[in-house]
């Protein structure tokens, strides 16, 4: 019995073709990424932003607006009041009272349940999460640390792993995918959290690790075939990887998939982060990383040494005399 194959032994694609598309896609949405990141900024979650969240779950939808107005009458501090994940969850975000101590959340807390128990005797108060300040700005700065990191150590290890073009091709494709996964929580306002960090993390990872595979055959090729284009080779290169990329995509596709749909709230943003990671991190693998290359001038000649070259062109010299 023959073993079912995703891609073909044959495949053949020309994918540096369409490079000028992909790239003038990329940075479109590179460009709108930013512009909205300024405009809408992120929805931090209470993690990032400090502060008192309340999660609370009605049998029906529940009016917002009405809601709202409850919370507000407390005089406890503006509430944001939103949906959470469904229109049947509601997440309220208050500040913090004064002193930041438990009794004073406590009498916060009670004095919200009571007043939407009043009028909803539906209600079911899900979860309450409270972070301070400090330790919310230290959230936001050790993240954002934790990923500049993570990619200036990628850089570094692709660049003595390899050569410094590929060490430039890695960074700027890790940057690629940070940016629009960013920029997709910032379109879609999904709460940013530690679940998020974590998940951009390891979609550094992921990505990562789907560009060096497609580096290291594109290296072997590079030394293996002197005489060819570097366009054809990249081509050859990432279709010879085509089976395996698709294969690791594929199944991690399946798998989150499964999460977004049943792992409820908590794992909800960390899901659609991979998710999207996935196809980000798989597009620019191809068409990120393997253009850079051609754009900084990467041939079959590149790598080896002058005279070595010399030598090869001699040789090919005396054969043709």
């Amino acid at each position: 019995m023959r073993l079912f194959k995703m891609i073909p032994d044959n495949t053949n694609l020309p994918f540096m073709k369409w490079r000028f598309w992909a790239v003038g896609i990329s940075a479109a949405l590179l460009v709108a990424s930013v512009g909205v990141f300024f405009a809408k900024g992120l929805n931090f979650g209470v993690d990032f932003a400090g502060g008192l969240m309340i999660e609370v779950g009605f049998e029906q939808p529940a009016d917002l607006d009405d809601l709202r107005g409850k919370v507000n009458s407390l005089g406890i501090g503006e509430g944001s009041i939103q949906e959470f994940g469904a229109p049947e969850i509601v997440s309220i975000r208050l500040p913090l009272p004064e002193g930041e101590d438990d009794e004073a959340v406590q009498r916060v807390v009670t004095s919200v349940q009571q007043s939407i128990s009043g009028d909803y005797p539906d209600a079911n108060f899900r979860r309450v999460e409270t972070v301070s300040g400090k330790v919310s700005g230290e959230l936001v700065r050790d993240g954002t640390l934790a990923a500049g990191l993570a990619m200036l150590a990628v850089a570094a290890y692709i660049w003595f792993r390899f050569e410094w073009q590929f060490g430039v091709g890695g960074l700027v494709s890790l940057i690629h995918d940070v940016f629009l996964t960013i920029g997709f929580f910032a379109w879609t306002q999904l709460e940013f959290n530690l679940n998020t960090v974590a998940a951009i993390l390891t979609i550094i990872g992921y990505s990562l690790n789907d560009t060096i595979v497609n580096y290291d055959r594109i290296r072997e090729n590079l030394r293996k075939y002197r005489k060819m284009d570097i366009v054809p080779l990249l081509d050859l290169s990432i279709n010879e990887m085509l089976a395996r990329t698709t294969m690791t995509s594929v199944t991690m596709i399946l798998a989150l998939g499964a999460l977004v749909i049943w792992g409820g709230d908590v794992l909800f943003g960390f899901s659609v982060a991979m998710l999207l990671g996935i196809f980000i991190g798989t597009f620019s693998s191809i068409y990120i990383a393997g253009p850079l290359l051609l754009w900084m001038g990467v041939s079959p000649n590149t790598f080896v040494a002058p005279e070595v070259a010399n030598a090869a062109a001699g040789a090919e010299r005396t054969g043709n005399g």
